[in-house]
């Protein structure tokens, strides 16, 4: 991660970024007579962005309205921040400079985010390594309206949407359900944050009985984990559940993933669990005032050993009956007793995070979060505002009760799908049954992982959920 740092007197001369209002404002101080000259004869009305970078020096102008600072805008600017990112470490810089002329905090923090979040790299694996690390390490910044306290700030949320993204990225042969607890009971230690982990024993003392059937096709344990910030200072008596879908590979079990290509980007299915590990660790670092408990099931769901079969009854943690219909519909089975789970807690609010469906892949893509649920509109709206703050935006799918009577069975209570229609939906309301509380549920599956690099989201895990509830909580 490139380190942050402000500094206290502009850099124009080398490797540098001016934010700056207006074109007019740009002078012999910031660029030499030369690039003034060219900015004058070449420079449009409606450019935003202009490139006077050499072989060897990276210098950037962009230019942003001061006084029409929209959420979109602060998007372009991240985007902006990628395109700087990738330039730097093909011209092998170190060190840029973002020098800010009048620009607001927001602007200059959505930069520096951009270019941070572009400079990630997953080369854990590559025996050559050392020469494909990127080379910038360092991001300086100045600006008479950004200060230590916001560096520090972003510093957090883009080391823990480091973290969240090296979880998803690890392949099940590493990160089983264990070595998942592991790594993030070694994360809470230095961010403050406690945590519990059951084992298996300990799960079939709970009779967690749709956690331990997913988990019967595999020679791995499940595990349980119970991740809690609870500052003395915290706003909330009651607090905010965060639960995260923690299936650590997905083969669909004995219902088997049947087009090709449908397993190879599995060992993301526990992105959920991953973005509830890494808004802990930056909601602790950060020492927000907020009372959040984190619970992660965690297993991976395989057709060997005596696996869970098609047409199975399951009796689940807080005793409903569930017929398995499809052994794929994993991620609701290990949820449902997660949020049960949760009842003892007396929540204000519970929000899940799963890579739960294709269905809601298939119906926005990866442009967007999928949510639902039956919390109040006062409490919806502030996390969709937040979606928006950070462009990791949701869009509200209904969640009306005639949906309910498509998971009906005719065997237990209901059964784990609701058939060819609605398949977000009719998820969200098998696990809407284990609820006695305000509930929003958020499918993550088009935006968890990416075939192709997406400006500062890289190709693979990227990370979402982190910097959506981390804005939500730092204004709640």
């Amino acid at each position: 991660m490139a380190k942050l740092n402000i500094i206290s007197k502009a850099e124009y001369t080398k490797n540098s970024i001016i934010l700056v209002d207006s074109i007019k404002k740009i002078s012999k101080k910031e660029v030499s007579k030369e690039d003034l000259e060219f900015i004058k004869k070449t420079f449009k009305k409606d450019d935003k962005f202009i490139d006077l970078s050499t072989y060897n020096n990276l210098k950037y102008i962009v230019i942003v309205d001061k006084e029409n600072i929209s959420t979109n805008l602060l998007e372009q600017v991240r985007i902006v921040g990628s395109k700087i990112a990738s330039k730097s470490n093909v011209l092998k810089i170190k060190q840029i400079n973002i020098n800010s002329i009048i620009c607001k905090k927001e602007v200059v923090l959505a930069l520096a985010e951009g270019i941070a979040l572009s400079n990630y790299q997953f080369i854990k694996y590559f025996s050559d390594k050392k020469k494909k690390e990127h080379t910038l390490s360092t991001i300086n910044i100045f600006s008479k309206n950004v200060n230590k306290k916001d560096i520090e700030k972003l510093s957090i949320i883009i080391d823990s949407v480091f973290f969240t993204r090296n979880l998803v990225n690890e392949p099940v042969s590493y990160l089983t359900a264990e070595k998942l607890s592991s790594e993030i009971k070694a994360v809470s230690k230095k961010a403050g944050f406690t945590i519990e982990v059951f084992n298996k024993k300990k799960i079939e003392s709970l009779k967690m009985g749709g956690l331990l059937a997913v988990n019967k096709g595999s020679i791995d344990p499940p595990t349980f984990s119970i991740l809690t910030w609870k500052p003395k200072n915290a706003k909330n008596k009651k607090p905010v559940v965060l639960v995260g879908k923690g299936v650590v590979f997905d083969t669909g079990g004995l219902s088997l993933k049947p087009t090709a290509g449908s397993m190879d980007e599995m060992k993301s299915d526990m992105a959920g669990a991953a973005a509830v590990a890494g808004t802990l660790k930056a909601i602790a670092e950060a020492k927000l005032p907020v009372y959040v408990i984190g619970l992660i099931p965690a297993t991976d769901n395989r057709p060997g050993q005596n696996a869970y079969a098609p047409q199975d009854v399951i009796t689940m943690f807080d005793g409903t009956t569930v017929e398995v219909l499809n052994t794929d519909a994993e991620g609701r089975m290990i949820l449902a007793d997660a949020l049960a789970y949760a009842k003892k807690y007396k929540p204000e609010l519970v929000v899940d995070l799963a890579t739960l469906t294709g269905a809601a892949w298939a119906a926005i893509g990866q442009y967007a979060i999928v949510g639902m649920g039956n919390a109040n509109e006062k409490k919806f709206s502030k996390l969709k505002k937040s979606g928006e703050n950070v462009h990791e935006r949701i869009v509200e799918f209904p969640f009306w009760e005639e949906y309910g009577e498509l998971i009906k069975s005719d065997v237990a209570d209901i059964k784990n799908i609701g058939g060819k229609v609605a398949g977000a939906i009719t998820a969200g309301k098998f696990l809407e049954h284990f609820t006695d509380y305000p509930y929003i549920h958020l499918d993550i599956a088009g935006p968890a992982y990416t075939s192709v690099n997406d400006a500062y989201r890289p190709k693979n895990g990227t990370g979402v959920g982190v910097r959506l509830l981390f804005d939500y909580f730092d204004k709640f």
